[in-house]
């Protein structure tokens, strides 16, 4: 099997991560921080609005199960990609819409897309960038909504995207 990898910057990596989870031929998602320059970033320093990271999802699929322009249909679908630096109530450069390609034909792909959406629709604002660095997040954001359902975040926002990606997303799921 050959696997492929993307990062999706959303708004919140814990509603990114749940998300792709969910989807047939995703193979790992790992919560991060990518597109800044600072080494090393922690949760709280990219919080800073300093380093110039997004809170970001890494996804490896399987593209003989799940193609790469299914991954950002879903994407575009379960975030706001015409808002800058905001995703609802989280505000700021590390909540950004972007995509970090690992391949030219990802790059390609994520543009020709962009530009389909913009042809029907308000102007996506999404950035379009090569995956340079991914830094893991800290344990405790790891598979968050999966520890913590109850949690008032997850109820609020994370639920209502994944009931989206049930209800316009069913033949993905891996269910």
């Amino acid at each position: 099997m050959e696997t492929q990898m993307v990062v999706f910057g959303g708004g919140c990596f814990w509603c990114t991560e749940a998300v792709f989870k969910e989807l047939k031929g995703v193979i790992s998602v790992m919560s991060g921080y990518a597109g800044g320059e600072t080494p090393n970033p922690t949760y709280e320093s990219v919080c800073s609005g300093t380093t110039g990271h997004a809170e970001v999802s890494k996804i490896e699929f399987d593209p003989s199960v799940i193609s790469f322009y299914d991954l950002l249909t879903v994407f575009f679908a379960v975030h706001d990609p015409t808002t800058l630096n905001r995703q609802g109530a989280d505000v700021g450069t590390q909540y950004r819409s972007v995509v970090f390609y690992t391949t030219p034909e990802q790059q390609k792909e994520t543009e020709s897309y962009i530009d389909e959406l913009n042809q029907s629709g308000p102007k996506v604002i999404t950035q379009v960038a090569p995956l340079e660095k991914f830094f893991i997040a800290e344990e405790y954001h790891r598979n968050y909504f999966e520890n913590h359902p109850e949690q008032a975040y997850c109820q609020a926002v994370i639920n209502p995207k994944l009931e989206k990606l049930q209800e316009k997303f069913e033949d993905l799921l891996k269910r």
